[in-house]
């Protein structure tokens, strides 16, 4: 058998007769922790929005797609390790790719609506949101056969210029939403946000229950500790610590996330994007997947909608705190 040590995350994997099988060592699991929500962003390398300036949407099907391959990889993944996640899947990918689509589904995933072209929400006039998000949730249930009622915008992208989009998610039926990151940052967030599942009062007089993305909260600061390409770029024991500390300080589940390009270090390199996209976009691929197998060790996990029905906060915020506060 033969042992191979990451030092920058101090993780040793292990490669035995099962090929691509890597055990990372365990370290000490929380005890008493909730469970928390494992979720995957459905999209493929070219469709993140690090790269809208330099891909076209209309340009999309010239590239390689990767976004079944890796997928797939996530739920052998996933099975290993005996647990069950929500997959946000984007509408153009579902598009392309039913059978993936029904695949996540029968193995017992959870699946909810990423939107359908992967664009900036407080770039899109209300009328196109709509458009767009009923068709990809039509698709999805039409998949699968059940109705499709979790959400997650494209880049965290409802924020206070986009709020209105969550009266068009509550008017087509949604419950739930993922899409508000509550940190400040270039591209998303809203800093009022409560970092614990709450209920949001929307303009029409609907509701919908929004589970914002993880934080941690370090000498006063906001800290993203959600996933993605903060877990790529921390150091694995400085994610842990983060991850730990936001659920011990909340006593309630927190949301982890991330893309399956982030475990795919072979994908095709994007030309003429600019150096901090792919920093962003490029950096510590080829350690996610040991990260993953290592968290997924550390701590328990289930789908949103299982979360969501255990939780036991009930802080209810409307439309107007929210904005006002951001």
């Amino acid at each position: 058998m033969d042992s191979r040590k990451n030092n920058s995350d101090n993780i040793t994997t292990t490669a035995g007769t099962s090929g691509n099988h890597r055990q990372a060592d365990k370290a000490p699991t929380p005890i008493g922790g909730p469970v928390h929500a494992m979720t995957v962003d459905v999209e493929d390398y070219y469709h993140v929005s690090a790269f809208e300036s330099v891909i076209s949407p209309k340009d999309w099907d010239k590239w390689p797609s990767r976004v079944v391959h890796n997928t797939e990889r996530l739920l052998t993944l996933f099975d290993r390790a005996n647990i069950k996640a929500t997959f946000f899947v984007l509408g153009w990918v579902a598009e392309q790719n039913p059978e993936l689509v029904k695949a996540i589904h029968t193995q017992g995933h959870e699946i909810a609506s990423h939107g359908y072209s992967h664009q900036l929400i407080y770039k899109q006039a209300p009328e196109i949101f709509r458009e767009e998000t009923a068709k990809s949730q039509a698709l999805l249930e039409d998949l699968i056969q059940q109705p499709v009622t979790g959400y997650r915008a494209a880049s965290y992208s409802i924020t206070a210029k986009s709020l209105w989009a969550l009266d068009i998610l509550t008017e087509l039926g949604f419950t739930w939403d993922s899409s508000i990151f509550p940190v400040h940052h270039d591209r998303y967030g809203i800093t009022a946000s409560p970092r614990s599942p709450y209920t949001i009062i929307t303009n029409n007089g609907g509701s919908i229950t929004e589970f914002p993305l993880t934080t941690a909260r370090i000498f006063g600061q906001t800290i993203p500790a959600a996933g993605g390409g903060y877990f790529r770029q921390y150091p694995y024991a400085l994610s842990r610590w983060l991850f730990n500390l936001a659920s011990i300080a909340s006593g309630e589940s927190q949301i982890f996330y991330l893309h399956p390009w982030e475990i795919d270090p072979e994908q095709p390199k994007i030309p003429g994007a600019s150096w901090f996209s792919r920093f962003r976009h490029y950096t510590n691929l080829g350690r996610c997947e040991a990260r993953l197998e290592q968290l997924l060790q550390d701590f328990n996990f289930s789908t949103v909608s299982q979360c969501l029905s255990s939780s036991t906060k009930s802080t209810t915020i409307s439309i107007e705190q929210l904005g006002n506060g951001h």
